[in-house]
């Protein structure tokens, strides 16, 4: 399945969120020059857990070319406690994780970006505008490939040359978010 989500201009929404860190941040505290990914992750979820490393490896990609990362949890920690806070530091911590990982307690940022899995990842331009929203690569929870499509890079390095995402995008295939209203979203 494919889709083009970027058919109407939808600009990133403010949030302040608490980070792992123990800054709250700001979507001007995690933007690149050129362009921003924003990546909603879990600690739990076996999609992440499997692409974590790839993630990694493409955020050091990405900086290299002037976009900034962050990730964000949205799920309930009270029936995921794995994906609690603390573990959320626990995570950063043993997987050195090169970015911003933020706490979204209520699901609200989730809500306003209109994620729905884990991992998905958003693409904005420079003037903070939609241009990808989608998976990490081809690969998705199997061993990667050497010569694996590398979606998300492709895409940002495409809005870079031309101003615009993908005419076409791949859906995550990754799990729900869990919401903080103890509802699950298939959307």
């Amino acid at each position: 399945m494919t889709s083009r989500s970027c058919t109407r201009p939808f600009t990133a929404p403010e949030f302040c969120l608490p980070a792992t860190s123990g800054r709250n941040l700001e979507f001007e505290n995690v933007a690149g020059p050129k362009g921003t990914v924003i990546a909603f992750i879990c600690n739990h979820c076996p999609h992440v857990v499997a692409a974590i490393d790839r993630i990694v490896e493409d955020v050091k990609t990405l900086r290299g070319m002037g976009i900034g990362f962050a990730a964000i949890c949205s799920n309930d920690s009270w029936a995921y406690p794995a994906d609690s806070f603390e573990q959320m530091q626990i995570m950063v911590k043993e997987r050195c994780l090169p970015f911003a990982y933020m706490r979204d307690r209520d699901s609200k940022v989730a809500r306003a970006y209109g994620a729905t899995r884990t991992p998905e990842f958003l693409g904005f331009d420079q003037a903070r505008v939609l241009q990808y929203r989608g998976r990490l690569d081809d690969a998705g929870r199997r061993l990667a490939a050497p010569d694996r499509r590398r979606e998300l890079v492709d895409a940002m390095a495409l809005v870079l040359r031309t101003g615009r995402g993908p005419d076409v995008q791949n859906p995550t295939d990754g799990g729900v978010i869990k919401w903080a209203d103890g509802l699950f979203s298939a959307q």
